[in-house]
């Protein structure tokens, strides 16, 4: 990632904090709020508009620059050992999906049932692990930059199919907060490509949304996932009658 794109990521984060939405910032520099959103996604922003976006948040270039560090020195991916610890212990596996969506020790012990001394010695073994740092007074810090992601086909990817991935999709989808879509067709490359550089962008304004919903009453909020995918495939149905499938295995004589 370029220098640029993280001082502006940073410049994100830091309005988030603030609570300053992209229309406070166009109303303070005398812009719509799309020519905001335009000018941040697109990561070009003058020395000057910089720090009048600071100045909106009585920061300076020099904290902006230090928050840009830090959030370099973030996870962006668990190691294998990492990712396999979390999926050898149900309870910390749920420990870890509730603070990396931001709940509270105090949540948790209300709505888990958690012991504190369960509670913390499992967030000390996620501080061991270097994923959260285990605060005073049981507050958590996490780790995870923004653009975090699960491994590849690591151990979580594969907990999830293994043992998730039928429960999840054991749904008609046709409640007011669910939606499933399957559409089909023929696609080049380019496109195929295309739309998988749309997903990634969906799955950072999903990350966005959780962090700007983090400030909200918990009360608020519903345990929310997104499953997107997009490959070339065929059913093994019609596969099966393919003419190039007769060719490429011919029956044997007897």
């Amino acid at each position: 990632m370029s220098q640029a794109s993280v001082l502006v990521d940073a410049l994100k984060t830091a309005l988030r904090q603030r609570s300053l939405t992209y229309a406070d910032v166009g109303r303070g520099l005398g812009l719509s709020e799309s020519s905001v959103k335009r000018m941040l996604a697109q990561k070009k922003l003058s020395l000057d508009r910089l720090e009048q976006i600071c100045g909106l948040m009585d920061l300076e270039i020099a904290d902006l620059i230090e928050l840009a560090h830090q959030a370099e020195k973030r996870i962006t991916e668990l190691t294998e050992e990492q990712e396999r610890e979390l999926v050898s212990d149900p309870k910390v596996l749920l420990v870890a999906a509730l603070v990396f969506n931001y709940w509270t020790a105090a949540k948790i012990l209300e709505t888990y049932r958690l012991t504190e001394a369960e509670l913390v010695k499992t967030l000390t073994r996620l501080d061991k692990m270097g994923i959260v740092d285990l605060m005073p007074g049981n507050r958590i810090k996490v780790r995870l930059a923004r653009n975090f992601r699960w491994r590849k086909a690591g151990p979580i990817q594969c907990y999830f199919e293994e043992r998730l991935q039928q429960e999840f999709f054991e749904s008609l989808f046709l409640g007011a907060d669910e939606l499933r879509v399957l559409v089909s067709g023929r696609l080049s490359r380019r496109s195929i490509a295309l739309l998988q550089g749309h997903m990634r962008k969906i799955a950072d304004e999903f990350d966005s949304l959780v962090a700007e919903d983090r400030h909200l009453n918990h009360e608020t909020q519903t345990g929310t996932s997104l499953v997107m995918a997009i490959r070339p495939w065929e059913p093994n149905l019609f596969a099966a009658l393919r003419r190039d499938k007769i060719k490429a295995n011919p029956p044997r004589r007897s």
